[in-house]
């Protein structure tokens, strides 16, 4: 492929895995280039009915699509929509789980259902010198794909991928546990903290006895 360079990347448009969803429910692209702090913005100012960066400024941001102030202070505090849908393939499929496990955190409640596959992407490479006679190239690769669903409503708990609420909740407090219960102390099970007076003392009280003993003996020969 030294001859080649590529042209352009088209990714092939792919099937939203869940059936049956709402034609309103908002679908957030997640690429590698993203930013999570404006998917996020995006993500809650949807499911929460404000964007949670302007409610912690107290001032409207200007990324929240052309909402009215009245409008924006009406939704609050209410659901705009039920369920949102996060997808990302390649590089991005780690940020879109970590957009997805935030959200989970700062809005309760919310049902899971995750679906693993694969995105078809198509590289077109045309030749460096054209009168070479060399034809473009079309290369099909397939790339690991994520579809998240969350929902304020109850999802069929028997499909696969599903995640019940507060499932984090269980492990945050066994890792809180296990600190608390002196897990983290930073020395080895089993072992024991010498004493440094009582080993010392010891072996001078051991190393005099010695000494006096040796003396002894040679007192007893001088007089026998």
């Amino acid at each position: 492929m030294e001859n080649y360079s590529k042209a352009r990347t088209m990714e092939q448009p792919s099937v939203c895995p869940f059936p049956g969803l709402p034609p309103d429910t908002p679908e957030v692209r997640v690429k590698d280039g993203s930013k999570i702090r404006n998917l996020l913005r995006y993500a809650l100012s949807r499911i929460e009915g404000k964007p949670r960066a302007a409610e912690d400024e107290g001032r409207p941001t200007p990324e929240e699509g052309g909402l009215a102030v009245e409008a924006r202070q009406e939704a609050r505090g209410q659901l705009l929509c039920k369920q949102i849908v996060f997808t990302a393939t390649g590089k991005g499929v780690s940020k879109a789980i970590t957009c997805a496990e935030i959200v989970k955190r700062r809005v309760k409640g919310l049902h899971q259902l995750t679906r693993l596959l694969f995105s078809t992407v198509e590289e077109v490479w045309e030749p460096l010198e054209p009168a070479a006679g060399l034809d473009s190239l079309t290369v099909s690769r397939n790339v690991p794909a994520i579809w998240i669903l969350l929902s304020s409503e109850p999802l069929d708990c028997s499909q696969p991928g599903y995640q019940a609420p507060g499932r984090y909740d269980t492990l945050w407090a066994q890792s809180a546990n296990r600190e608390e219960g002196g897990g983290f102390t930073g020395q080895r099970p089993g072992h024991k903290k010498k004493k440094g007076g009582g080993g010392g003392g010891g072996g001078g009280r051991g190393r005099g006895h010695s000494r006096q003993t040796g003396r002894s003996r040679e007192q007893v020969k001088g007089q026998s």
